[in-house]
């Protein structure tokens, strides 16, 4: 193997219908939400079902609105708040990028909260449920970001390097696909062992703890390999702004995690 590789010439749009034009983060995105329910509803063949599937159909209504609220507002609020909050109008340009996993995780956190309240449901049996699907939503995201040639890493030499447009003729790690790795289908599988062949179901909190650990571990260790954001750089002690942002959920999920594994069993 050797390198740098040139970055395929991936088409933007994925898929043509008629005048419709679909690109490859819709698509993920959409794939994700598809998979996520099924999977749910796969995952609840088995006891605890803390929710029926008529809940988990009417549950992802709101847990899209959450993701592109809490994700665009999130990406406002803790990326770029001079440019939009002097361009008020330009927050509801969606389509021009600019999306924040850390604020479409609150999002979902606020939509799970209230439709668990309005249900009557078990919030953290709910919640658990949610970490065990996200990862597929994350694998097929970073896949995206792949193929739209975004999110690049930082400049090396491995052999593995690849030169993507707008990152200059430079071999540049694929962060991308760490990130698909680790986040996505590494996270899915400790997740999938520990909720199907284990008792963590009937410990409320457990899986969603690990996944914010999972996730904040993952996402602070590939920072180190991706390229910062142009506009804001390395901040405190050469962190970046997922590295930040993610500390806070180590410590929720640490929380989580201690909180039930310290709980009696819960086995009805």
């Amino acid at each position: 193997m050797s390198g740098p590789f040139e970055f395929p010439n991936f088409d933007p749009v994925a898929l043509q219908l008629g005048p419709f034009a679909i690109r490859w983060y819709a698509l993920a995105f959409i794939g994700g939400l598809i998979a996520g329910w099924g999977y749910i509803l796969y995952l609840l063949r088995r006891d605890p079902k803390v929710m029926t599937s008529e809940d988990v159909s009417d549950f992802f209504t709101w847990a899209i609105l959450g993701v592109v609220l809490g994700g665009r507002l999130g990406y406002v609020t803790f990326y770029m708040p001079g440019f939009y909050f002097s361009n008020p109008l330009h927050i509801v340009r969606v389509w021009d990028g600019g999306m924040s996993f850390h604020g479409g995780l609150i999002g979902v956190v606020v939509a799970i909260v209230a439709f668990s309240y309005r249900r009557r449901l078990p919030l953290l049996g709910v919640a658990d449920l949610l970490a065990c699907a996200t990862p597929i939503g994350l694998f097929l995201g970073r896949i995206a970001n792949f193929v739209n040639g975004e999110l690049y890493g930082r400049t090396t030499d491995v052999p593995w390097a690849v030169v993507f447009p707008g990152g200059g003729q430079i071999g540049r790690h694929p962060s991308q696909l760490y990130e698909a790795l680790l986040e996505g289908l590494f996270l899915f599988i400790i997740l999938f062992g520990l909720a199907r062949f284990t008792g963590a179901r009937y410990r409320a909190g457990l899986l969603t703890g690990l996944f914010l650990v999972g996730y904040g571990a993952s996402r602070t260790f590939v920072e180190m390999f991706r390229e910062p954001d142009a506009h804001l750089g390395f901040l405190f002690a050469g962190t970046t702004m997922g590295q930040l942002l993610s500390a806070p959920l180590w410590i929720a999920g640490i929380f989580f995690v201690v909180r039930a594994v310290m709980r009696p069993v819960q086995t009805a």
